[in-house]
């Protein structure tokens, strides 16, 4: 006796499924299983051997660290005040000190007005020479200032006028 199913031919038709599955990647074969499993070995970062492996430095460690955290433009400006001696001389150091960074403008305390008015003079190349030195701190202008002595102005916006005067009759 036959059988119903092999006479109307459905036993085909599980395979038929299973071949336009795979013919359409739906399904995967046992070569594209293969071939991803491959893959998949290959890509595998802790293999020995790859590319990607070989040790490195602490100091690129770290450098990677700091440019991915968003650390570069602070460590940058850091530097410029560590290394001030040998960006604006040794001479010059002894008399300044670099005292603030704000909005791309490096303010440089000096010891007296004559050294401020000196170094407004020199601008250009101690910019130049911090921006060559250091790209990354961003600096864009220098402020010099004189010394630290008490002022009846106080914050960047004031408004000019004859100051502080005896209205005690």
């Amino acid at each position: 006796m036959r059988d119903i199913s092999s006479a109307s031919g459905t036993d085909d038709v599980p395979e038929t499924i299973a071949t336009y599955l795979r013919l359409r990647g739906l399904e995967p074969s046992a070569r594209s299983f293969r071939r991803k499993r491959r893959e998949r070995k290959t890509a595998d970062e802790n293999e020995p051997f790859t590319s990607g492996r070989d040790p490195r430095g602490v100091g690129d460690v770290l450098a990677d660290l700091t440019r991915q955290s968003g650390w570069d433009s602070q460590l940058a400006r850091e530097d410029v005040v560590r290394s001030w001696e040998e960006v604006a001389g040794e001479d010059t150091a002894r008399h300044t000190r670099p005292v603030a960074f704000t909005d791309g403008t490096l303010t440089v305390q000096a010891d007296s007005t004559a050294w401020a008015k000196q170094l407004q003079i020199m601008r250009a190349q101690i910019l130049s020479e911090i921006v060559r030195r250091f790209p990354a701190a961003g600096v864009e202008s220098i402020r010099f200032i004189g010394p630290d002595v008490p002022s009846w102005k106080w914050g960047p916006r004031t408004i000019p006028g004859r100051g502080p005067r005896d209205t005690y009759g």
